[in-house]
C-alpha cells in the first residue's frame, strides 16, 4: 500500500485525475478502504490493447485500479458512476461494466463471483446517496496548502452584478419581495423587476405562473436598454388569464424607452404543439388575443425526457466497436444529439440578435423556467457580454442563471437514490453549446476546453458544495457555504491551468458574437464524449498541447532574460 501511495504523483497522468486528486491530497481516502480485490483485469473497450492486470481498491469515495505491470493507477469517483451491469460470465472471470457521467466506460474482469457481487454492491451504495448530507462534499478535506474553505463562496452578489450591467435605477430595482422564499421557493431572495411594478402586481403574476416563477430580469444590455427576462409557463389553460401578469409584461415593455413602441418578444422555447397540449392540463402559453401588444415566437427545444434519451443514444454511438464511417455518422444522426445542440445555439443566437441588434426586449419561458430557460438565457448573455467569456465572468454567469434561479442540479444530475426520470443532461448541453461557440470564436474566450470539462465533471462529482441542491433555498438550508468547499475557489486557485493561450481581449470586446449554426458548423465534441477512447486516461487535446508550448516558450523567454542579466556587457558587445 505504501508503494502505491509513494508512486501516485508520478503515475497519474490524467488531467481529470490531477484535478480531483493530486492538488487535493485525496489519497488519504485509502484509509477508508472498503474492499480490495487482486488479479483483476481491466479490459480495453475497443479491444486494441492487452488487458491490464492489477488490483482494485474501493474506498468510500473512489474506485482505484492499480496496474501492477504499467505502474499506473486509474481513479473513478463513485459519484461519477451513472450505471453498472454484470455481464455474462467469461473464462477470464466475472465482467462488471461501469459507465460514468464523464463518459468514461470500463469493464473489469473479477476472478470470483462473490467479489464481483460485493464490488457491485459497494459501488451501488456510494454512487447515489440516500440524502444530501451523505454526499462527498460534506466530508471532503483538501490538503492544507490547497485553498481556504471560504474561497469562492462570495464570488457572486446579485446587486453587484446588476450594477455591473449598469441597469438604470429609474426603470429597474432589486426587490426583496422574495426574501423569505415565500413568493417562489426556487427563485433567489433578490430579484430585479420593473420599478413601476407594485407588490400586488408581482404577487398576482407569480400565482399565474407555474411554480410561482414570475417574469424577472436576467440581463440588461446597456448599449440600447433592451433586456432578457425569464419565467415559467402561465397557468392559462384554454381561457384563463391574469390581469396582474398582463400589467407586469406592460411594465417590462416600458422599461425600454428607446424602443417603447416595439412589442415585447415572448420566446417560448417549446415546440408549438407541446404548448397546445399543455393547455389541456391548465398550463400552456399566453392567449395572443389578450396579449395583443406582444410578439410570440416558438423555437422548438425538446423537453428533458427527449434530451435524456438522446444522450443515451449518443453514449451508445461512442461505444461502437470499429464502426465504419457510414455506421458512425448514421448512428450519430439517429441520436439527435447535435440537432438538439443546434436548437439551443439557434435559440440563444436569436435572443442575442433580437436584444443586441434590434433593441427589442425578450421574455423567455419554458415549462418550469429552470431548464431550457437557463440554457438559452445564459448562452445569449454570453454572446452579448464579453465579461461572461472570462473565467470569473463565466462562474458568475453559472451562479446567476443556473444556481440562483433554481436549476435542479440534485434531480437532473441524479445525486440521490430514487426515480431517475428527473435526470437530464441540461447542463451538459449548455457546456457543449458554449464549446461550439468557442470553436467559431477561439480568441474571444479567456478560458479553455479544460475549464469547461472541469466545470462539467464537478457538476456531477459532489466533491464541492457549489452544485448541491435544487435551488438557492436548499443551499441556504444546508449551510453549504459553511460546511463545504466551493468549486470556484479551486478553479481560481489554479486559474493558470484554464487560460486559453489564444485569448485576445481586443477580440473579446468586438461586441455581440453571432455563431453560424449551419449543420457543417456544429461539431461532434470528441474531447468530451470520447476523451477516454485511447485508454483509461483522457487524450491530450490540441489546445492542451498549445498551452504546454506556450508555457515552455514563456519559460525560455524568462531564462533568456535571466542569462542576459548575468552576462557581462563586454561579452555582449
Amino acid at each position: 500500500m505504501m508503494t502505491l501511495l509513494n508512486t501516485v504523483t508520478d503515475t497519474v497522468s490524467s488531467t481529470v485525475d490531477k484535478l480531483f486528486f493530486v492538488h487535493h491530497g485525496c489519497y488519504d481516502g485509502l484509509k477508508n478502504l472498503q474492499k480490495k480485490v487482486e488479479n483483476v483485469r481491466l479490459v480495453d473497450r475497443l479491444g486494441a490493447r492487452k488487458p491490464s492486470c492489477g488490483t482494485i481498491y474501493l474506498t468510500n469515495t473512489h474506485l482505484v485500479f492499480a496496474d501492477e505491470e504499467q505502474k499506473h493507477e486509474s481513479w473513478i469517483l463513485h459519484m461519477h458512476i451513472s450505471s453498472m451491469e454484470r455481464l455474462q460470465l467469461t473464462t477470464a472471470g466475472f465482467p462488471l461494466y461501469i459507465q460514468c457521467k464523464t463518459f468514461q466506460c470500463i469493464t473489469v474482469l473479477i476472478p470470483r463471483e462473490k467479489d464481483c457481487q460485493e464490488v457491485h454492491a459497494i459501488l451501488e451504495k456510494y454512487s447515489r446517496a440516500m440524502r444530501l448530507e451523505d454526499l462527498y462534499a460534506f466530508t471532503y478535506q483538501p490538503s492544507c496548502d490547497a485553498f481556504y474553505q471560504v474561497a469562492g463562496w462570495a464570488l457572486y452578489d446579485t446587486q453587484t452584478e446588476y450594477l455591473r450591467m449598469e441597469f438604470p435605477e429609474k426603470h429597474w430595482c432589486i426587490s426583496l419581495i422574495n426574501k423569505n422564499y415565500e413568493i417562489c421557493d426556487t427563485y433567489p431572495k433578490c430579484v430585479a423587476v420593473p420599478r413601476s411594478a407594485t407588490t400586488p402586481l408581482l404577487v398576482g403574476s407569480s400565482k399565474f405562473r407555474s411554480h410561482g416563477r414570475l417574469p424577472v430580469l436576467c440581463y440588461y444590455y446597456k448599449h440600447n436598454q433592451a433586456t432578457i427576462m425569464r419565467c415559467s409557463q402561465p397557468l392559462s389553460g384554454f381561457s384563463a388569464h391574469c390581469l396582474e401578469d398582463e400589467q407586469l409584461l406592460h411594465c417590462i415593455r416600458k422599461t425600454n424607452p428607446t424602443h417603447s413602441s416595439a412589442p415585447l418578444c415572448i420566446v417560448d422555447t417549446r415546440p408549438a404543439v407541446n404548448s397546445a397540449v399543455c393547455r389541456v392540463t391548465v398550463t400552456g402559453s399566453e392567449n395572443a388575443n389578450i396579449y395583443s401588444d406582444f410578439k410570440f415566437v416558438f423555437l422548438s427545444i425538446e423537453n428533458i425526457h427527449v434530451m435524456r434519451d438522446s444522450l443515451h443514444k449518443l453514449v451508445e454511438v461512442c461505444e461502437l466497436r470499429e464502426p465504419s464511417v457510414e455506421e458512425f455518422l448514421a448512428a450519430l444522426q439517429s441520436s439527435g444529439w447535435l440537432k438538439h445542440i443546434k436548437s439551443i445555439v439557434d435559440t440563444s443566437a436569436f435572443i442575442a440578435t433580437t436584444v443586441g441588434d434590434e433593441g427589442v426586449s425578450v421574455l423567455v419561458q419554458c415549462s418550469d423556467g429552470g431548464d431550457i430557460a437557463a440554457q438559452v438565457c445564459s448562452l445569449a448573455s454570453l454572446l452579448l457580454d464579453p465579461f461572461y467569456r472570462t473565467l470569473q465572468g463565466f462562474m458568475i454567469l453559472v451562479e446567476k442563471e443556473w444556481l440562483s434561479f433554481g436549476h435542479k442540479f440534485t434531480d437532473r444530475c441524479g445525486y440521490l437514490q430514487g426515480d431517475q426520470k428527473e435526470t437530464s443532461p441540461i447542463f451538459t448541453q449548455f457546456i457543449e453549446a458554449v464549446w461550439q461557440v468557442m470553436q467559431q470564436f477561439p480568441c474571444a474566450f479567456q478560458f479553455n476546453e479544460r475549464f469547461l470539462l472541469a466545470v462539467h465533471d464537478h457538476a456531477f462529482s459532489c466533491q464541492f458544495g457549489t452544485f448541491i441542491g435544487n435551488c438557492e433555498k436548499d443551499r441556504v438550508d444546508l449551510r453549504l457555504s459553511e460546511r463545504t468547499y466551493s468549486l470556484w475557489g479551486y478553479l481560481l486557485k489554479h486559474m493558470g491551468e484554464f487560460i486559453n493561450p489564444l485569448y485576445r481581449r481586443e477580440d473579446s470586446q468586438l461586441g455581440v458574437l453571432r455563431p453560424v449554426s449551419n449543420p457543417q458548423n456544429i461539431k461532434f465534441w470528441r474531447g468530451m464524449y470520447m476523451r477516454f477512447e485511447g485508454w483509461v486516461h483522457p487524450k491530450e487535446s490540441v489546445m492542451e498541447r498549445l498551452c504546454i508550448m506556450k508555457d515552455q516558450s514563456s519559460s525560455l523567454e524568462d531564462h533568456i532574460k535571466l542569462v542576459a542579466k548575468r552576462t557581462p556587457p563586454s561579452m555582449t558587445s
